[in-house]
């Protein structure tokens, strides 16, 4: 069946109707990405902003000098740009050209940041051209110094904000967003943003930048990506002190507060979105880390990177580099400086792999392995003295191999 295109002009939308992606279950979007997903109901139109100054104040479908002649006819947007038609590529060179002028690394963010509000396209376009250099500016470093001071820079809100004041109703606060077909949530409830400890409510600064790479790295529609930040109050005195500081000016829920909160945010997700969304838990402390992972990991599609996804990369690192030391990872023994979500993760994706090649319990092959903390090695036995031999053994091990 050869695909009709009807447009019914009211105000500033255009609804458009597409008989060939009816039948065929698609929903075609001339303005910007494919809608269609594998699970998507089939639905034979789809709405989208199709108008002059609309349009180009909408940062999923703005194209900016990019829109060609006839695009600027049919979409009423004569008059509203520059006779001037610049390439996409063009941009990104303009683009690249203005962003390196900046000195301070969080004036580049905050002009990434600007492009991603206004031109979500040339933002991608930009970071995936550029992604060794645009990497640092985006995420970390640069992210940690942005959230810190998040509630300075904040233009326009990006993601969605659950505080304490919307528990009963977290599954209408879901309903707000505007995109439905969800494939990917960041959370965070910022207690522990990188190594900066507890950021709160400006850590939705980590959600937001690491969904971009989601997109950059992994391809997934920005459309589908959801930063959300749970706010249940902060620790951090200094915040609660800053008139600029944009969360609950409260110290932090705990117990039964919190597990109430995240528990009504889970069975929301899950109900607006579907079993297949993923839920990252991102930046959360340790003692919630863990147990949130052990919670929902039967129930949900969880992940947790700082935990999982820095543990898979680390051991794959170690199995290669087996084929240049020699040995099995069984016959190595690991120390860790550090005893964070990200090492005791490493150290027990490492026990787990030990068990499985040897068939050892995972409470001998965990014997292989020590964490060292700011003060004294993580273990529940050996005196403190020992502790001390033991770790300058294993200092001088490691000195004798290098």
């Amino acid at each position: 069946m050869e695909s009709t295109l009807k447009e019914l002009r009211d105000g500033n939308t255009v609804l458009e109707v597409d008989s060939k992606s009816a039948v065929s279950g698609g929903v075609r979007d001339v303005h910007g990405e494919d809608a269609a997903t594998e699970d998507q109901i089939v639905t034979p139109w789809t709405i989208s902003v199709a108008s002059g100054y609309s349009l180009l104040r909408n940062p999923h479908h703005n194209k900016g000098l990019a829109f060609t002649e006839k695009e600027r006819d049919h979409h009423y947007l004569r008059g509203l740009l520059p006779p001037s038609v610049v390439s996409q590529d063009l941009q990104v060179k303009k683009l690249m050209a203005n962003i390196r002028q900046y000195t301070v690394p969080l004036q580049k963010y905050m002009a990434m940041m600007d492009l991603q509000e206004r031109n979500e396209k040339l933002f991608y376009k930009l970071l995936m051209d550029n992604v060794e250099e645009l990497l640092p500016v985006v995420y970390t470093p640069t992210v940690g110094e942005a959230c810190q001071k998040y509630g300075s820079i904040l233009r326009r809100p990006q993601g969605l904000f659950i505080s304490l004041n919307e528990k009963g109703k977290i599954l209408e606060v879901l309903k707000n967003w505007p995109e439905k077909n969800i494939q990917v949530i960041v959370v965070t409830d910022g207690e522990r943003i990188l190594g900066l400890g507890d950021l709160g409510c400006q850590g939705m600064g980590i959600p937001v930048g690491k969904l971009s790479l989601y997109t950059a790295l992994g391809g997934v529609r920005p459309s589908a990506c959801l930063p959300v930040t749970i706010d249940v109050g902060t620790n951090n005195q200094k915040l609660l002190d800053d008139e600029f500081y944009i969360g609950l000016r409260q110290k932090r829920a705990t117990g039964q507060e919190y597990a109430e909160l995240i528990h009504e945010f889970m069975c929301a997700v899950k109900q607006n979105y579907g079993e297949k969304v993923l839920v990252q838990f991102e930046d959360f402390a340790n003692h919630n880390a863990f147990d949130l992972l052990a919670r929902y990991g039967t129930t949900h599609l969880v992940f947790n990177d700082d935990i999982q996804g820095t543990a898979s990369v680390v051991l794959a690192g170690l199995i290669s580099a087996l084929n240049l030391v020699g040995g099995t990872l069984a016959e190595h023994t690991f120390l860790f400086l550090g005893a964070g979500e990200a090492g005791t993760g490493i150290a027990e994706l490492i026990a787990l792999e030990m068990s499985k090649q040897t068939q050892a319990p995972l409470e001998e092959t965990r014997k292989k392995i020590w964490l060292v903390d700011s003060k004294v090695v993580q273990t529940q036995s050996a005196p403190s003295k020992m502790k001390y031999f033991l770790l300058c053994g294993l200092l001088y091990s490691s000195y004798r191999f290098k």
